[in-house]
């Protein structure tokens, strides 16, 4: 039912575009997919990938990208129509967080080493369509990736990854010879994670692993299109596991690529917040039993305090407008008994309300986050600098009023 080949070149170079290139084909219901595996760092692979569109010998083109990213790569103004305000309503600050860290790892590449990461991906996406060739992107949407890596990481995990998405973008030092090495066996996502896919086998099953399946269950799915011949451009780090799948799988391709996009969701029952809920509740109220009105009064008081002046310190420390700090200040108190509540979603969806993000900012969001200044300085950089400030300084101040609360009532 198949056959896999790895590099099937002539010597003869000029013969074939793919010469010296690793290369799998697989043979599978009467298709024939030619797997180009691709250093997303070289200018031999964006030639590879033109010569061989260009050869004639292929009937369409699957690309290691999804709609997102393909639009990132060649819509240089597509970031200037992000609605920052439905971002922070739709509680999408994190991922539009982690998109930005990418988008600034590729620049520092590109700087660095004179080649656009993925230009091989959009190069092949151009000459398909320059050769009225049907073009199929074929990755899993980075969003969906990035939340099912989450959802498989602990607190401790989570937290380290967080910091790592935020050195990525603030980060101006050269990339490291071993995470160009990476790119160029070739995964930009594996490299600009590296560091953590590497000691996390959670996360390479969701960056790696999982968008080898997804992949190829999608290209399965082509063999009701028509051609016979597929060109699949693809970072070269996939090509033994797509190659693999794209042999042994026979689980419905629909179905594979229905349970790799489903995200755990949320219990319906919000435990921790019942529980955190149920704890002030309850302390309040036992403070103003036992020592009525003055120790429940101050217990209440000092709560207020604790969180609203910490989630407004760390709104200020953002550069906030005043009525935004006044918002964190009001919202940090109720922040543990509701998501809607939560101060850094509330202070900054009034800050980006009020200080609006100009088509400037975002124009200039990927150089302006390259340094601390243009943080404050940026619209956009500054709602989300606004977004994690406040809930770092509400989180203190849960932890610090919580604990002060505490030491009232069994002191």
């Amino acid at each position: 039912m198949t056959d896999d080949t790895l590099n099937p070149a002539p010597a003869d170079a000029a013969a074939d575009p793919l010469h010296g290139q690793p290369v799998q084909v697989v043979e599978r219901d009467g298709m024939r997919y030619t797997l180009l595996g691709t250093a997303h760092v070289s200018q031999a692979s964006i030639d590879a990938v033109r010569a061989a569109i260009d050869s004639g010998a292929y009937q369409a083109v699957a690309v290691e990208l999804d709609p997102g990213r393909l639009q990132s790569l060649t819509d240089p103004d597509a970031l200037s129509q992000l609605d920052i305000v439905r971002v922070l309503r739709d509680g999408k600050a994190h991922l539009f967080a982690a998109n930005l860290a990418l988008a600034a790892y590729q620049r520092r590449l590109a700087e660095q080493l004179g080649v656009e990461p993925g230009a091989e991906l959009k190069a092949a996406v151009q000459e398909a369509r320059a050769r009225d060739l049907p073009f199929h992107l074929i990755d899993r949407e980075v969003g969906l990736t990035f939340r099912r890596a989450m959802q498989r990481l602990g607190w401790w995990g989570r937290a380290r990854t967080g910091a790592g998405i935020l050195m990525a973008m603030v980060g101006d030092d050269e990339i490291g010879e071993e995470d160009i090495e990476k790119l160029k066996g070739g995964d930009v996502l594996e490299a600009s994670f590296g560091e953590f896919a590497a000691h996390s086998p959670a996360l390479y099953e969701s960056v790696i692993a999982e968008r080898d399946r997804y992949m190829a269950a999608n290209l399965r799915e082509l063999a009701s299109g028509g051609a016979r011949e597929v060109l699949a451009v693809v970072g070269a780090g996939h090509l033994p596991g797509l190659a693999r799948h794209l042999r042994e799988d026979v689980e419905d391709p629909a179905t594979v690529r229905r349970s790799l996009e489903t995200v755990k969701p949320k219990s319906r029952v919000p435990w921790m917040e019942l529980v955190i809920g149920a704890f002030l509740v309850g302390g309040f109220a036992w403070g103003f039993w036992q020592g009525g009105v003055d120790v429940g009064s101050d217990l209440l008081l000092q709560w207020v305090l604790a969180t609203g002046i910490l989630g407004a310190i760390g709104c200020a420390i953002a550069g906030g407008h005043p009525l935004s700090i006044l918002a964190a200040f009001i919202a940090s108190p109720l922040t543990p008994l509701h998501p809607a509540l939560a101060s850094g979603t509330v202070s900054a969806f009034v800050e980006a309300t009020l200080r609006k993000p100009t088509y400037a900012d975002f124009m200039a969001l990927r150089d302006d986050v390259q340094t601390a200044r243009g943080w404050w300085k940026n619209r956009v950089a500054r709602v989300l600098l606004n977004f994690f400030v406040t809930s770092l300084g509400t989180a203190i101040g849960v932890w610090t009023g919580g604990l002060r609360m505490l030491g009232r009532l069994f002191g």
